[in-house]
C-alpha cells in the first residue's frame, strides 16, 4: 500500500511583528519564517504525517534558513528549489483592545512570485503522493505563480491525487491585473475539500452569512444554510467537503469558534461553539484548520462529523500557541474532540 504524503504549495515568508507596537517599531528579533502552506505543512507533521513543502526560495544564507526552520519541525525540505536573493516579508500588528490588527505585505519580485510554468517536474514530485494542498495565497501574488498552481493540479488530477483547497482570498495580493473572484473559483472548482471563512464566502456569494454564534450555547439551525450551500456546490460540484469556520471575535483575547461542512453535496454538519477567553495568538487558526482537515481526512475518512470536530479542535488549540505553526500534538485534539 503506498504511504500517504501530503504534498503543500505556496510561499515561505519573513513575519515581523511586535505585540501592541507600531509597525515601524518591529524588533527584527522578532521574526519568524511562516507562509499559509508551510503552516499547513508543519501542523501535519507534528501530527506525525509525511509531508513535503514545495516553493522557492533566495539563494542565501535567509533562504537556506527558512528552509531548515521547517526542516527542524520535519517537513520535507528535499524539494524546495533556491533561486534570487530576497524573501517575500509581511509585517504585522496585532490587535489591542477595540483597535484591529493591522498587516503589510512586501512580497514583489520574489524567487516565488517568478516561477514559471516548467520551472518543477509535477510528475516527479507528485507520483508518489495521496494529497495536494494549496490555496488562493498562491495564485493571487502573480500571473506566472497562478499559472504554476494550476498547472499543479492538473498534474494532481491526472495522477488522481485528492485535491484540498484553503480558499485564503487577500485582497492586497492581487495587484497583477487577473479577476480575484474568477481565479479563486477556477481553484475552487478544482477541490474535493475546501475550507473557507465566513467572510470568504460571504465575498464569493455576495450573500451575507446567516448568523454569527456569540456564546457557546447558541443554537444553530442548520436549515437556514443549506441553501446557501447548495448554491455554493452548484458552483463547485467536484468538492465533497465543503467546510465554512465562523469566528466571533468578542475581544482581542475572546473568540468563538465553530465550523459546519456540507458533505457530498447534501448532508449538513455542524460542530460545536467552541468559547476561547484567553486567545494568545490567533493568526494561522485557519492553517491549523485546514491541517486538521487533512489529517482528519487520512484517518476518518467515512466518518465526516469527526472529521469537521477535528479540524475545529486543532484551530482551537492554535490560539493557545504563539507564531503561525499549529504545534498541537494528535494526541491533545483528540481529547477536546471527545471533550
Amino acid at each position: 500500500m503506498k504511504e500517504k504524503k501530503i504534498v503543500c504549495f505556496g510561499e515561505l515568508m519573513l513575519r515581523l511583528e511586535e505585540e501592541g507596537m507600531p509597525l515601524e517599531k518591529v524588533n527584527l528579533d522578532t521574526a519568524k519564517f511562516v507562509g499559509s502552506e508551510a503552516n499547513v505543512a508543519v501542523s501535519l507533521a507534528t501530527l506525525g504525517d509525511k509531508v513535503s513543502v514545495v516553493t522557492r526560495l533566495p539563494d542565501n544564507l535567509v533562504g537556506h534558513t527558512a528552509a531548515d526552520k521547517l526542516k527542524a519541525f520535519g517537513v520535507d525540505t528535499s524539494l524546495i528549489q533556491f533561486q534570487g536573493d530576497r524573501i517575500g516579508t509581511y509585517y504585522l500588528q496585532q490587535g489591542q483592545s477595540r483597535q484591529k490588527s493591522k498587516t503589510i505585505y512586501d512580497r514583489d519580485n520574489t524567487p516565488f512570485s517568478t516561477l514559471r510554468p516548467g520551472d518543477i517536474d509535477w510528475h516527479a514530485i507528485l507520483k508518489d503522493a495521496t494529497v495536494f494542498h494549496t490555496s488562493g495565497i498562491s495564485i493571487g501574488i502573480s500571473q506566472s505563480a497562478a499559472d504554476v498552481t494550476f498547472e499543479a493540479l492538473d498534474v494532481a488530477d491526472e495522477l488522481g491525487l485528492t485535491i484540498s483547497v484553503d480558499i485564503n482570498y487577500r485582497s492586497a495580493l492581487w495587484k497583477y491585473g487577473a479577476d480575484a473572484k474568477e481565479t479563486i473559483t477556477r481553484l475552487m472548482q478544482r477541490a474535493d475539500v475546501m475550507f473557507g471563512d465566513a467572510i470568504e464566502y460571504e465575498w464569493l456569494t455576495g450573500r451575507k452569512v446567516p448568523l454569527e454564534v456569540t456564546t457557546a450555547n447558541d443554537p444553530i439551525d442548520l436549515d437556514i444554510y443549506r441553501d446557501w450551500y447548495r448554491e455554493l456546490h452548484a458552483i463547485c460540484p467536484r468538492c465533497a467537503k465543503m467546510i465554512i469556520g465562523t469566528r466571533n471575535q468578542v475581544a482581542p483575547t475572546h473568540h468563538l469558534l465553530t465550523a459546519m461542512m456540507l458533505n457530498n453535496g447534501d448532508e449538513m454538519l455542524h460542530s460545536v461553539i467552541h468559547d476561547i477567553t484567553n486567545v494568545i495568538d490567533p493568526v494561522g487558526v485557519g492553517d491549523a484548520f485546514a491541517a486538521g482537515s487533512i489529517h482528519a481526512a487520512l484517518c476518518f475518512p467515512d466518518d465526516a462529523q469527526k472529521w469537521l470536530d477535528y479540524s475545529l479542535a486543532a484551530a482551537t488549540l492554535k490560539n493557545y500557541i504563539p507564531g503561525d505553526f499549529n504545534l498541537a500534538k494528535d494526541e491533545e485534539i483528540l481529547r477536546l474532540v471527545e471533550g
